[in-house]
């Protein structure tokens, strides 16, 4: 029974991958064809053989993902599950607490609250630890524990969490959680229009349309739009965008592949909202994907002056591909490139070092492009923008510091010390800049450079060969000499780990709409843009009108 229902399950997904495969490459027909029997083959062996109990589902599941991995980090595989959790990310839309959850080292932490959704009814916190969901104890849950805090709309979920040292419980009450494209829009001043974009869900177009009309009715006669931080999204969604500032039937992005149906080009195909209205896009290394269309797009169509740090360069465009018993592909099928010719791709995927990581196209091969002016554009790196701002783009250590917590740590601890904060926006002393910093050496916070990483390693395989008591002095000298580099790196960017410590904090008590608002009137990349557009002389310069 066992056989009989391995094989019921096998060939079909078999079969449906040699009709998919025979279509797109008949060249290469026969040799995928074997490797698809050896595969089967050995899968079916495994199985049957192996000492232990097998888990063919995850076998495969790994197998799968194991075999995209050698491609691209964008071409994926989704098990049922994990089609869920794709379709919130196009959509915005689930059920759910109404929270950003992260796992780290066996803990759910809470990072960030969303206003007015469950888990801010309940009155859970950033810094909360989430322990227990049902009777499910998290310790001993390996899967997805995210998936547990999902359900149907007013289902009830028990939870248990740890909050400075108690352990505390609350009932959840899930509800849709809808996750705006535009998290926010309103004015710099009377006459300048603010619209942040942090995703190209299907309905951030929409959203953009409604903030720059209602903006405009407002009394908006220049417009600041915000994509630092977006990873990209739908392709048509950006297209639809650039049409609110252009006119109809301009291309925004033409696609390229090898098979000739995905060689497409996008054009614009409505009316625009405005295309005289001043316009600065705001970008960082963080900006990917649809997010460079629409950048890439306007800069080559000298429609708008692009500010802050060169883009992420994603120029691979992937499509969901639905799969039996309700899987799915993502796969790269083209890349794209911009009205001007170019290609922003940054990482070649087909060429790779010797550690197996991506080759980073060089500066020096970049190809010069046209914009319709006539000013000069790169390919190959992402969007550079024509105003670059060093403050931008984070330092090493400040990366560091994000990226393990290290500041979103202290401002929990901060969070309890200052309860009654409110509304008020803090100055972050000095002092408060020496409080950090012990609070680092406290917590014994590892900032896991690579020089660091690299330092502990060889400790650990100097003990498993005995010889860490003879290097003993070596790496300790070592080890000081990098904490006082580290040290002198916190010091020598003071300034922007205190901005990152305050823009904590005023989410904590004001969530991320307070941080918007206090962006528009303290946030120097927007400063910058204001400037620009407040001065009609330096923007026409910049754009050669």
């Amino acid at each position: 029974m066992y056989s009989f229902l391995k094989k019921r399950y096998i060939i079909p997904v078999i079969a449906s991958g040699l009709l998919f495969i025979g279509a797109s490459f008949k060249e290469d027909f026969f040799e995928v064809a074997k490797q698809i029997e050896i595969f089967t083959t050995l899968f079916k062996a495994v199985n049957m053989n192996y000492v232990d109990n097998t888990n063919p589902g995850e076998l495969m599941d790994k197998a799968i993902k194991s075999m995209l991995a050698d491609l691209d980090p964008y071409t994926n595989y989704f098990n049922e599950q994990d089609v869920v959790k794709f379709k919130i990310n196009n959509t915005g839309e689930y059920t759910g607490i109404g929270a950003v959850i992260t796992r780290k080292e066996a803990k759910l932490i809470i990072k960030e609250i969303y206003k007015n959704y469950p888990a801010d009814k309940a009155g859970l916190k950033a810094g909360d630890e989430i322990i227990q969901i049902g009777d499910i104890l998290l310790a001993d849950f390996k899967d997805d524990a995210s998936q547990l805090l999902k359900g149907g709309k007013n289902a009830k979920v028990d939870i248990k969490y740890n909050r400075q040292g108690k352990t505390l419980s609350v009932q959840l009450i899930l509800e849709e959680v809808d996750l705006k494209a535009v998290p926010f829009f309103g004015k710099i001043d009377d006459k300048t229009g603010y619209i942040v974009l942090n995703q190209f869900t299907n309905k951030a177009a929409t959203q953009v349309k409604e903030a720059l009309e209602q903006l405009k009715r407002e009394g908006a006669e220049k417009i600041i739009l915000d994509l630092r931080g977006n990873p990209g999204g739908l392709l048509n969604e950006a297209v639809t965008i650039c049409n609110l500032f252009v006119p109809k039937n301009e291309i925004i992005v033409t696609t390229k592949s090898k098979i000739e149906k995905h060689n497409i080009t996008f054009k614009t195909s409505r009316e625009p909202i405005d295309t005289e209205i001043p316009l600065v896009v705001i970008v960082d290394g963080k900006s990917a994907s649809a997010s460079e269309i629409v950048a890439g797009a306007l800069q080559d169509l000298d429609r708008a002056v692009i500010i802050g740090g060169r883009s992420f360069g994603k120029g691979l465009v992937q499509r969901p591909i639905d799969l039996c018993y309700g899987t799915q592909i993502k796969i790269t099928i083209s890349r794209y490139y911009t009205p001007s010719g170019r290609c922003i791709q940054a990482l070649d995927y087909s060429h790779k070092d010797k550690d197996g990581k991506a080759i980073r196209t060089a500066s020096t091969d970049y190809n010069a492009f046209k914009t319709r002016k006539g000013r000069t554009v790169y390919d190959g790196g992402g969007i550079l923008p024509d105003v670059v701002m060093d403050e931008t783009k984070l330092s090493t250590i400040s990366d560091a510091l994000v990226k393990n917590d290290g500041i979103f740590n202290f401002v929990t601890d901060y969070y309890y010390k200052n309860p009654n904060l409110g509304s008020t926006i803090p100055t972050i002393t000095d002092a408060d800049f020496i409080a950090f910093k012990a609070f680092l050496k406290k917590e014994k916070f590892s900032f896991d450079t690579e020089t660091e990483l690299s330092l502990k390693k060889t400790l650990t395989v100097a003990k498993k060969e005995n010889l860490d008591a003879l290097i003993a002095v070596e790496y300790q000298q070592l080890l000081s000499a990098l904490q006082k580099s580290e040290e002198n790196q916190l010091n020598q960017n003071q300034k922007e780990i205190k901005n990152l410590i305050l823009d904590e904090i005023i989410k904590r008590y004001q969530y991320k709409e307070g941080l918007y608002l206090y962006y528009t009137k303290n946030n120097s990349e927007i400063k910058k843009a204001t400037g620009i557009l407040n001065n009609p002389s330096e923007y026409n310069t910049i754009l050669k009108i």
